[in-house]
């Protein structure tokens, strides 16, 4: 009996992960454009870093994480609906725009 518990908790396990690699590419690239999205935000001072409740500023992080997204919703923009990619690029302007104000000023 403590055996078939152990195959059904890691059975649970298995359960609770994604498989990521199940996914659509595509929709693979708009979890990633997410993610991204979420830490040039912490990144820019603008949010909390997940998981304390501390603001920390890294700039060229941020810059590396807007490039990423930026590469990522031009791949995207031919397999989104208008509504996804007209929500994609104003995340993407909101990043750049907030960007370049906080990297400037003193």
């Amino acid at each position: 009996m403590e055996r078939r518990e152990l195959s059904d908790k890691k059975e649970e396990q298995k359960a609770r992960f994604l498989d990521v690699t199940a996914l659509d590419l595509y929709e693979l690239i708009k979890l990633f454009v997410s993610i991204l999205s979420a830490q040039a935000w912490q990144h820019l001072g603008l949010r909390v870093k997940t998981g304390t409740d501390r603001i920390e500023k890294d700039f060229e992080r941020a810059k590396v994480a807007i490039d990423c997204v930026t590469f990522l919703v031009d791949k995207l923009e031919p397999h989104v609906v208008d509504q996804e990619r007209n929500e994609m690029r104003k995340v993407l302007a909101d990043l750049q725009i907030n960007f370049a104000r906080l990297s400037t000023e003193g």
